[in-house]
């Protein structure tokens, strides 16, 4: 383990949230996740993140090795993410710069379980994504039902999925 928290841009990541990691990636619960939480009773809305353990600002600032890494990763989560929580699609999303609606300057994948009916409009899950990311650099009071998780409550759910990742 690289030690007691990882770097996401500015912000850190306690180690008890990061359930997979290579050389040069690590996988993350979201802490403000936008998708309906689907098998786990505690868990209101759920997704993850990968990312490249160096900060890296935007996708062509990777490198071939990353870029190979961090979707390897990712469309492995994705397989394992969909069996575990009985979805039946997945999204994948990388915003690539501010205007782009990325709020945290460190490429990220999102990983999205998705099950039928989970949005009304099925493109409706990006303006939930874009939506949690001004939320995070706002730091407004959060409503009842999509208020930040706790410390516990994500490594709880990152004990979850180490169970059964690779």
């Amino acid at each position: 383990m690289a030690g007691e928290y990882y770097d996401f841009g500015p912000h850190k990541i306690h180690h008890s949230s990061v359930f997979h990691t290579s050389d040069l990636s690590f996988a993350f619960v979201n802490l403000r996740p936008a998708v309906p939480g689907i098998l786990l009773p505690h868990l209101f809305y759920l997704h993850v993140l990968v990312c490249p353990k160096r900060e890296a600002k935007r996708v062509a600032d990777l490198t071939d090795d990353e870029t190979i890494d961090l979707w390897c990763i990712a469309k492995k989560l994705g397989r394992q993410l969909e069996s575990y929580h009985k979805a039946s699609s997945l999204t994948f999303c990388i915003q690539d710069g501010p205007q782009a609606g990325q709020s945290v300057p460190h490429v990220h994948i999102h990983i999205l379980p998705r099950k039928n009916d989970d949005f009304e409009n099925n493109d409706d899950i990006y303006d939930e994504i874009n939506e949690k990311e001004k939320e995070l650099n706002r730091e407004l009071g959060v409503d009842k039902e999509r208020r930040d998780r706790s410390l516990e409550e994500m490594a709880i759910e990152a004990d979850e999925y180490r169970k059964f990742v690779f």
